[in-house]
Formats: structure tokens, C-alpha cells, sequence
């Protein structure tokens, strides 16, 4: 089997079996292709996908080190590689994984980017109240923070699925996974104002009929132009750090866990399938906790 074929089936697999997002599939594709492009600057011929030794991947690695890339990103290749030979064997295309006994490079945890709560109420402030895309902007950030959504699935947020009465939305999260989250009394204010005196008087395209947040040509609005708005409202707000629509998730989760909530039950609003992935939000307010007794103890 050629690589072309192989890349082919490989796309397929990410996209029907896995149900992975566009931008993910691409991710894990170029990774796969980095592969091959090294192989060809190393090997005449190159060698099959199904002929690869753990030793071939070994001198990869060590030309991704010495051209300076990040470990979080040579992790990530070496990710993309894995999950390629795990389809090569699911397929049955080959028996042994020659990454298995690749290690991985070590990556330091890095603490997310959040906001203090008067930060978040000083961007909102920013917002004119009295445009409509204002008062989409408002209803789209309110319920950003107030469930912890990914811009993806805010975004992709359909009208059937938000309960007001309820205090609930349903939200299809990665890997086509629905969860259910509350939403809060602020957030469900602004949502119905949005509704009723914005989003009812805008034409929708037919395909985006049933999308909650529409821009003015009645079409659903991009994870670009989402990330553009916080840029500019941050900006205004005199905010310095980097502040993007995840910022929101994060600051979300910190507050709830700074305000004593329980892990599990973050883990399940975020939408983790691993709860170590959520531990991350205790050390933030471990730091949280440091910076008070810097702050506020006698002999720190």
C-alpha cells in the first residue's frame, strides 16, 4: 500500500469513525505527511508506511529536536503518528506499532490564561448595548462564561437546544459527544433579549436556520470572527494579558473551583473525558491561594 492511499483511508477514518473536527483532521493529516516528507529527505526510496521500525521514527524525532520545535508540538507529532499506526493495525495492515516504545517529549504543565471576575464585567461594559451585533455580542460572551462552552459548540449552538425554563443547554461537544449544562439567570437575560429583538429579525441562510448566533448576513458566525470580538473588547477594556473566547471556559472553570465546587462535576460541564485534564483548574487555585498569603500574611 502507497502513502497517498494509506493518507487517504487514514483521513476517512479520522472523519467517519472518530468523529473528529475539520481542523483536528487536518492537524493529525500534516503531522502524517511530516513523516513522510522527512523519510523522502532521508531515504531513496521511501520506505512503506508498512515497513517502518521504531528506528525510522527515532531519527524523525531527533530531526524535529534539532529544528528547534517545542516539545508540546513534537508531542503532538509523535500523537498524530500514534493514532496513524493504530488505524494501520485496526485496518490490519500491519501488526506491530513501531512508536510504542517512542518516548515522549516532556512538557511542562502550563497554567490557562483567565480573568478576574471584574475583568470580565469591565469587557462586557465595553459592548454597545445599542447595536444589534452588540446585543449578540453580549448574549454570545454571557454564555460563554456562564457554561464554559468551547467556541465550537458556541458556534454551533441550535435554537432547539437551549431550555430557559430549565436553566439548561444541550451542547454537542469533540467526538460528536452531547452533555447537557446549566446556564445561568444572567446569561439566559441577555439570550432572550438577543432572541427576541435581534435574532428574530434577521434572515437566516437555509442551512443556518437553526443556529443561535447569526452574523448580518444571516449566517452562522466563524470561530475567527468570535476570536476577533473578544480581541477588540479586551483591548478596550485596557485588558493586557492574552485574552481569547477560551479565556471564557477557563475563567469559568477557575471561579467555580476557587468558589469550592467539585471537581467531577467540572469535569462534566467542560466536557473532559479525563478528570486529569480538569486537575489542571486546582493548581490555578493553588497559585490563587499563594498570591493571597504573599499578599496578605505578615511573614510571607
Amino acid at each position: 500500500m502507497d502513502w497517498e492511499t494509506l493518507c487517504t483511508q487514514f483521513k476517512a477514518y479520522l472523519q467517519l469513525e472518530r468523529s473528529l473536527a475539520p481542523h483536528s483532521v487536518a492537524a493529525y493529516t500534516s503531522d502524517v505527511n511530516r513523516l513522510q516528507q522527512f523519510l523522502a529527505l532521508s531515504y531513496d526510496p521511501v520506505p512503506s508506511p508498512l515497513a517502518l521500525e521504531r528506528t525510522h521514527l527515532q531519527q524523525l524525532m531527533a530531526y524535529l529536536y534539532s529544528l528547534g520545535l517545542s516539545a508540546p508540538t513534537q508531542a503532538r507529532i509523535l500523537s498524530s503518528l500514534r493514532a496513524f499506526f493504530k488505524f494501520l493495525i485496526l485496518s490490519e495492515y500491519c501488526s506491530e506499532d513501531p512508536s510504542a516504545h517512542i518516548t515522549t517529549p516532556k512538557i511542562g504543565r502550563k497554567l490557562p490564561h483567565t480573568l478576574a471576575v471584574h475583568e470580565i464585567d469591565t469587557l462586557l461594559g465595553k459592548i454597545d448595548h445599542t447595536k444589534p451585533e452588540g446585543v449578540r455580542n453580549r448574549a454570545m460572551l454571557e454564555t460563554l462564561y456562564s457554561s464554559g462552552l468551547r467556541v465550537s459548540e458556541l458556534i454551533d449552538l441550535k435554537l432547539g437546544h437551549i431550555y430557559f425554563d430549565e436553566g439548561f443547554v444541550r451542547v454537542m461537544g469533540k467526538g460528536n459527544k452531547e452533555r447537557v449544562v446549566p446556564i445561568g439567570r444572567e446569561a439566559r437575560k441577555h439570550l432572550r433579549i438577543y432572541m427576541e429583538e435581534v435574532r428574530a429579525h434577521v434572515t437566516a441562510q437555509p442551512e443556518f436556520s437553526n443556529h443561535v448566533f447569526l452574523n448580518k448576513r444571516g449566517r452562522r458566525l466563524t470561530r475567527v470572527m468570535v476570536f476577533m470580538i473578544v480581541k477588540d473588547l479586551a483591548s478596550q477594556a485596557g485588558i493586557q494579558q492574552p485574552v481569547s473566547p477560551h479565556t471564557f471556559r477557563h475563567s469559568f472553570a477557575t471561579h467555580l473551583v476557587e468558589g469550592g465546587a467539585d471537581l467531577r462535576a467540572v469535569q462534566a460541564m467542560l466536557g473532559h473525558e479525563s478528570i486529569t485534564t480538569t486537575e489542571i483548574y486546582t493548581h490555578l487555585d493553588r497559585s490563587y491561594l499563594k498570591q493571597i498569603i504573599q499578599d496578605y500574611h505578615p511573614r510571607s
